[in-house]
């Protein structure tokens, strides 16, 4: 049923290098997509999203059905022309939201209903009312709806709620309108139980997705069990489909994964983090409101384009911070997503060049060396 076209370049071990080629633009993978939870990504304009090389970005069905609502954004041109963000827009599927910040939520197999997190009105969130909000978004690649499983949670619990998303999945590939370039995502779920993950992707597989995701991961397993999931899950994974590991993560965990396997990757990391001083660098994350930076004239990271370090110096960024003004967290974040956008540029690189292990050993002695003091 593909809608829209995938096809991998170049591979380096499980790594792969593709594109995906949508209705509102193509995409290079391995990619990482800014959160645009309630339309906007957070202190930054979509112009200057783009400048910083992100190609697709993430919207929420949870939030936005919830305010402004999706039949007024429908009515309003779609979420590309409300939030001017041309370029191709994946919409998390709202399952996950419901699941930790939605009050009194009760799930039965017609789907979930909840109160508002916001005013406390109640709502019921299906499969078809996730795809049909997401369709009215004008979502270029919609999530089926699933329960994310929470962790920890026993081997019989996490079969119960899989087995559940799964039925919710075939319900959500029902309600999907195709459409030329647009394209509907399923969710492996499955916990950290490598049988149940198996039965999850052959049970996606059966039904027929243009995407798959894996969901249920980097929810306070770890990184060394989130990494063993990988390595028995990606394997078995459709090998001309992307795949999309939801909400990661840190960088180490973007490299771990993408030699393992994963296309595509979300997380508020970049943007949360710039909010509250914390800069991503090559050489591990930096804390603005360090002393250390009060009196340093270096750019943050000389080696970034951003305008946070062509422009202004660690101390200046320091200053902000300290003071609390909206520049610093609008600088620090547009340096964050810089520096993430460059890093997935690197493993692209890596991989067309067949020297993802090179990479790889660089990235980890930088981040070992830690940030260089002030002379």
């Amino acid at each position: 049923m593909s809608q829209m076209s995938f096809s991998i370049s170049e591979t380096d071990g499980p790594a792969r290098r593709g594109r995906l080629d949508t209705a509102h633009g193509a995409i290079d993978t391995p990619a990482f997509m800014p959160v645009g939870t309630a339309a906007t990504v957070k202190a930054m304009t979509p112009g200057a999203v783009a400048q910083t090389g992100a190609q697709i970005l993430l919207g929420n069905t949870y939030h936005l059905m919830l305010r402004p609502g999706a039949e007024r954004i429908d009515r309003l041109g779609g979420l590309h022309r409300f939030m001017n963000w041309p370029g191709p827009i994946l919409t998390d599927s709202g399952g996950f939201q419901v699941m930790s910040l939605a009050e009194m939520r009760k799930i039965t197999e017609e789907g979930v209903r909840f109160r508002s997190h916001i005013d406390g009105s109640y709502h019921t969130l299906t499969p078809e009312r996730s795809i049909e909000i997401q369709h009215l978004l004008d979502a270029t690649i919609t999530m089926a709806f699933d329960e994310c499983t929470p962790y920890p949670a026993t081997e019989k619990e996490t079969d119960v709620s899989m087995r559940l998303s799964m039925r919710w999945a075939g319900r959500s590939k029902d309600a999907f309108k195709p459409r030329p370039g647009y394209g509907l995502f399923g969710i492996v779920q499955g916990g950290v139980f490598e049988d149940l993950r198996h039965a999850s992707v052959e049970a996606l597989t059966e039904i027929g997705f243009d995407g798959y995701a894996i969901g249920g991961l980097a929810v306070g397993e770890g990184q060394e069990l989130m990494f063993q999931t990988l390595d028995f899950t990606t394997p078995v994974m459709p090998q001309d489909r992307p795949r999309y590991l939801m909400g990661v993560g840190k960088p180490d965990d973007i490299v771990g994964a993408v030699r393992r396997g994963v296309d595509m990757f979300d997380c508020v990391l970049p943007t949360r983090s710039g909010r509250n001083g914390q800069a991503w660098t090559p050489r591990g994350p930096a804390n603005l409101r360090n002393a250390r930076h009060a009196d340093d004239h270096r750019p943050l990271d000389e080696t970034c384009p951003c305008p946070a370090c062509s422009d202004y110096s660690r101390a200046y960024l320091h200053h902000l911070i300290k003071a609390g003004e909206i520049l610093g967290m609008m600088l620090v974040t547009w340096h964050n997503l810089t520096y993430y956008q460059r890093l997935m540029a690197g493993l692209r690189g890596a991989i067309e060049t067949g020297s993802l292990d090179d990479f790889t050993d660089a990235f980890h002695q930088r981040r070992a060396e830690g940030d260089i003091p002030p002379l």
